[in-house]
């Protein structure tokens, strides 16, 4: 079971470790085509949450958050491949942050091809989520200390 644990890890934590792998090497100086797409995105997020609970979000660089966020999945994917709570915890918030801003398909009329599009892909990060709060959930409902077990008692006659 240990075996087959491990290697569901590996292959879970692979799709945040390739894309890691994917945004470093065309990350550049100015954060790569990921910094590019995210922009407009980013902005259309944060004026709508400026607009709706009336807080002013002070200006970030894209290429410090596509830095960030490839952080976030590499170390998260590692740590997360020898079982450990934190490595689910960053990826958690990789995905908390990043998945309203990129699959923003509250933005798009039902109607249109990039809706549907959006929205799969939004569904598949939210069962992402599901799946590492299973993790930490069952990580956490497993005792560590296993009792001691008491040795038997034989009967003398």
């Amino acid at each position: 079971m240990g075996f087959v644990s491990f290697a569901g890890r590996v292959l879970f934590a692979a799709v945040f470790l390739l894309s890691a792998y994917q945004e470093f090497s065309e990350f550049g100086s100015n954060g790569g085509p990921a910094a590019t797409a995210l922009r407009p995105k980013y902005n259309l997020f944060m004026r709508h949450v400026s607009s709706r609970f009336g807080i002013v979000v002070p200006h970030v660089e894209m290429k410090h958050v596509i830095a960030t966020t490839i952080f976030l999945k590499a170390f998260g994917g590692l740590l997360f491949i020898f079982s450990s709570s934190f490595g689910a915890y960053l990826l958690l918030l990789y995905l908390a942050f990043i998945t309203p801003i990129v699959y923003d398909f509250y933005n798009y009329d039902v109607k249109r091809p990039e809706f549907v599009q959006l929205f799969s892909r939004f569904a598949q990060n939210l069962a992402l989520f599901g799946a590492l709060l299973f993790f930490i959930g069952m990580k956490n409902s497993i005792s560590i200390r296993q009792p001691k077990k008491k040795a038997p008692k034989y009967k003398a006659n």
